[in-house]
């Protein structure tokens, strides 16, 4: 077996950062100062006790029952075709999701997500690399663009559509669907509805003799499959006789953020990508020691899924509920509907993630906010606060706060 320069880089970096992980957690105890906890001698997962200090030695404001808030893409099945690779995070592996579910796809140079539509609405991020997008309305109006990192899609459910890799190394991308419980296997294929209609009646529909049908594909050699790179995208528009009214695609990280000294947050929702009524996204970057201030949505749960840099979130439930969790690349988050929490850059470098949300609009409140508009008197009938806290409230919203 063979492997190139980049490949040998990724591993030894991700062997360099097990071994860290893992010398830390050699240290690191489920006990906080004299009298609470105690040592754990083993077994133990020592890399994955690294990774998670918070959940093994939480702060001593964690309180209850609070239901498991994350889950990890690398635990999840992997599916394969020859066209590259797809994995979910569902309520299956995630139940605390009730309203989304996720999906983190690879198509190779050239591999195609066949031809396909679901019940569902998909709400898609580029990560990296190219794509080509293809779909059409119930009008009979075609749409065919290309995506890049950065780059969202929109399909309202029932449309058609398919996604195929480009050059020069294919792409990868995180697909929202606005169904907990979507599962890819419940997806309606076209080689499958081609396999499952007798050969006569697709002669009637289409015009031509039923022997035209004899050989057809196999379902499960489709789904993700090899197949050549396409020629520019010019001449796949000209198939169609118009546009859809409503673009499918969106360039989210074109987008002037909204920003701090310590991050930034692009919004991205019906108001700026009108297709997009079933789902509204952020994207936040957050510099190490900072956080994205605490604060609570009122319009839907959170489903967060984490690009980049390592990070702690904190979660009251209320009731006296609370818990903290760790979140690495590659983890999905969760937030239940209304929940108060943060978010803080606990690494040495950029957090980046997105926030998603099952609703036509972005909306988020802030304690801060919220404290700086309340009477004082008021204020402090609650809290007996000193002065200087309520002399440092802001009312106007900051988003990313620093160190």
């Amino acid at each position: 077996m063979s492997f190139s320069r980049r490949t040998l880089l990724s591993a030894t970096a991700g062997g360099l950062v097990a071994t860290a992980a893992t010398a830390h957690a050699q240290n690191l105890q489920p006990q906080r100062g004299p009298g609470y906890g105690g040592a754990d001698n083993g077994p133990r997962d020592l890399m994955r006790d690294g990774q998670n200090p918070d959940i093994l030695n939480p702060p001593k404001t964690d309180h209850g029952t609070l239901p498991n808030l994350k889950f990890s893409f690398s635990d999840s099945h992997v599916r394969q075709g020859t066209g590259g690779w797809t994995r979910q995070v569902t309520a299956r592996e995630l139940p605390a999701s009730t309203d989304i579910a996720g999906v983190n796809m690879r198509l190779n140079a050239g591999g195609i997500r066949e031809l396909h539509w679901h019940k569902e609405v998909e709400w898609s991020y580029m990560i990296n690399g190219n794509a080509r997008i293809t779909a059409i309305d119930q009008d009979g109006n075609n749409f065919v663009e290309d995506v890049a990192a950065g780059d969202l899609w929109y399909f309202p459910s029932g449309i058609p559509h398919s996604i195929q890799g480009l050059g020069p190394d294919g792409c990868e991308f995180l697909l929202i669907f606005d169904d907990p419980h979507f599962d890819e296997d419940s997806t309606f294929l076209i080689s499958d509805w081609f396999k499952h209609v007798p050969p006569d009646v697709l002669a009637k529909n289409f015009g031509v003799s039923a022997d035209l049908f004899a050989k057809l594909p196999d379902p499960d050699d489709l789904y993700i499959f090899k197949a050549p790179v396409p020629g520019p995208v010019a001449g796949d528009k000209l198939r169609g006789p118009k546009a859809v009214s409503q673009t499918f695609k969106h360039q989210m990280t074109a987008q002037p953020p909204l920003r701090t000294k310590s991050g930034t947050v692009r919004i991205t929702d019906s108001k700026n990508f009108p297709v997009s009524t079933h789902i509204a996204a952020a994207l936040v970057e957050v510099e190490p020691g900072a956080m994205r201030e605490l604060h609570w949505h009122n319009n839907a749960g959170e489903w967060q899924y984490y690009l980049q840099g390592q990070g702690r979130m904190g979660v009251f439930a209320s009731s006296g509920q609370a818990r903290t969790f760790d979140f690495r690349a590659g983890d999905v988050g969760v937030v239940p509907f209304a929940m108060g929490h943060y978010i803080e850059n606990t690494g040495n470098e950029t957090l980046r993630f997105l926030e998603v949300f099952k609703s036509s609009f972005y909306a988020d409140l802030s304690l801060n906010q919220w404290m700086a508009l309340t009477p004082p008197e008021l204020l402090q009938d609650h809290l007996k606060l000193d002065q200087r806290v309520l002399d440092a409230l802001q009312k106007d919203k900051h988003a990313i706060v620093p160190a």
